[in-house]
């Protein structure tokens, strides 16, 4: 797959939903009253020991308070090569004040090309603490599952400190994949956000991303480091 075309791929899911409004109104306006859609977008970028390093995350959404149409994307860039990539696709159910349950698929890209069924939930924890927490299953039968954190500490009205959490646990060995059974990888951050408007805001984002376990012997074995500490520096925006 050309770069054009992986882009493309990675594209396609939030193009589709967008494009495609009239039609889910119609399925969905009956149900749920009024139709909203949002688009997020967080990219920044970094220098560590072997090179230069972008990474983004999107989401998108489609529906009302009570059903809506979810897609997501996040990967990495390490020296214009695409290191990890994934989409999801998603319907999300809100069944309490706070919290949707959610099912759909997951797409990998890179490093290795995988489907995922996906089943998990998403809203906010006691004290405000943003969580998702996903579980998947792989085409091959492999199971894994992903748990993300966050809370917004504000400072004053425009500046924020977002302490952040994700790590994965695996059900199995991947040796193709080099993930092993057990909590595999963990990334802990703190992002510092300035919004110069409500919509718009750069930030710094400490981040410390470490393999673990089985996973971070297969990385050492392949000659690379399991664990970065990187400053990272970009903007966050929605419409």
């Amino acid at each position: 797959m050309n770069r054009f075309s992986r882009c493309a791929a990675l594209l396609l899911p939030f193009s589709l939903m967008f494009s495609s409004t009239l039609s889910a109104g119609e399925m969905m306006d009956g149900h749920d009253g009024p139709l909203f859609h949002v688009l997020r977008l967080q990219i920044d970028g970094a220098q560590n020991d072997e090179g230069g390093l972008v990474t983004w995350t999107g989401s998108g959404s489609l529906g009302g308070d009570l059903e809506k149409l979810v897609v997501k994307s996040e990967g990495e860039i390490q020296n214009g090569h695409v290191e990890r990539s994934e989409v999801w696709g998603l319907y999300s159910r809100n069944i309490s004040d706070f919290w949707d349950v959610q099912a759909g698929a997951r797409q990998d890209f890179d490093p290795h090309a995988q489907t995922y069924l996906v089943f998990g939930v998403e809203g906010l924890a006691p004290y405000f603490i943003e969580t998702g927490a996903h579980a998947f299953l792989a085409r091959n039968g492999d199971v894994s599952a992903r748990l993300e954190q966050s809370i917004d500490l504000l400072i004053t009205q425009s500046l924020a400190l977002t302490p952040h959490l994700k790590f994965d646990v695996s059900a199995n060995d991947a040796p193709e994949q080099k993930i092993g059974a057990g909590l595999s990888r963990i990334e802990l951050g703190t992002r510092l956000r300035y919004e110069l408007t409500r919509k718009f805001a750069p930030y710094i984002d400490l981040v410390y991303e470490r393999a673990l376990g089985n996973t971070a012997r297969m990385i050492r074995e392949g000659g690379s480091d399991p664990g970065d500490l990187t400053l990272r520096a970009g903007i966050s925006f929605w419409f």
